[in-house]
């Protein structure tokens, strides 16, 4: 047994996607979470600069005695998730990726992708959807904007259906049968984006898999948690009076949000 906290780390709150999912599996595991605001969006950033970030993230969550980091961010983790293996061999590491196998496996032959631009033109989405879906059409969508609306707890409303109908258009919505969510921020607008493509085509995220995986390696590493009542810390990179009510809205429960200094 071990109740050290599980660390997250994001550009952002994209990420309380997969803490969610993580302790919904697992309540008795505590948690540390960081958002990366200061450099929020990481999607038009660099490689070396999201690495050279998440390096600082994984310290901070060390400093802290994680027993285990989420890289909970799509473009973070293509950005150099061997990496930050290799720097940090002494604890746990797992990425999240686009469900880009699970989508092949269930479509009749033509899904999307929404993603940040970063990862959607990464050499890493584009080969894993050759390797995964090589028969079937995949429209591979950076959708740049869509952060923007859940970092500031907008999830629905006219701004986002215009944004979404930019991206999700009418003559691709008659061609696929399954939509991935490719960055850990779009699952909180899954609500809005039924509302546009309709209740026939699937919607698929990574965060199940995610918290299975978690549970998987806390256990092969014989290090699962029973804290009789877990915390749950979040940080964020930024002083702002409005983060703790936009992940309260994002979680639906009350939320404090503290200030790192990174």
């Amino acid at each position: 047994m071990d109740n050290s906290p599980i660390g997250f780390f994001d550009s952002g709150f994209g990420g309380l996607s997969v803490y969610q999912r993580v302790s919904a599996l697992l309540p008795h595991e505590s948690t540390v979470y960081i958002g990366d605001h200061a450099f929020l969006p990481y999607g038009g950033k660099t490689r070396r600069r999201i690495q050279a970030r998440a390096v600082k993230l994984i310290r901070f969550l060390l400093a802290r005695h994680v027993k285990l980091i989420v890289v909970a961010c799509n473009t973070a983790t293509i950005a150099g998730i061997d990496t930050y293996r290799r720097l940090f061999p002494d604890v746990p590491i797992i990425g999240v990726v686009p469900v880009v196998k699970t989508a092949a496996q269930l479509s009749a032959g033509s899904f999307a992708v929404l993603s940040t631009s970063f990862t959607a033109q990464s050499r890493y989405q584009k080969l894993l959807i050759r390797k995964f879906a090589p028969r079937a059409q995949v429209y591979n969508l950076g959708c740049p904007n869509l952060l923007s609306f859940v970092e500031n707890g907008i999830l629905q409303g006219k701004q986002i259906d215009r944004e979404l109908g930019q991206i999700l258009t009418p003559r691709i919505l008659k061609k696929i049968d399954i939509i991935v969510l490719g960055c850990t921020h779009y699952p909180f607008l899954q609500k809005a984006i039924r509302a546009i493509v309709g209740s026939k085509i699937r919607i698929l995220d990574s965060g199940g898999a995610v918290a299975r995986h978690v549970e998987r390696i806390l256990t092969h590493n014989d290090i699962p948690g029973h804290a009789k009542r877990a915390t749950h810390e979040f940080y964020s990179t930024i002083e702002n009076d409005t983060l703790s009510r936009v992940a309260g809205t994002l979680l639906k429960k009350k939320v404090r949000v503290q200030y790192a200094d990174i």
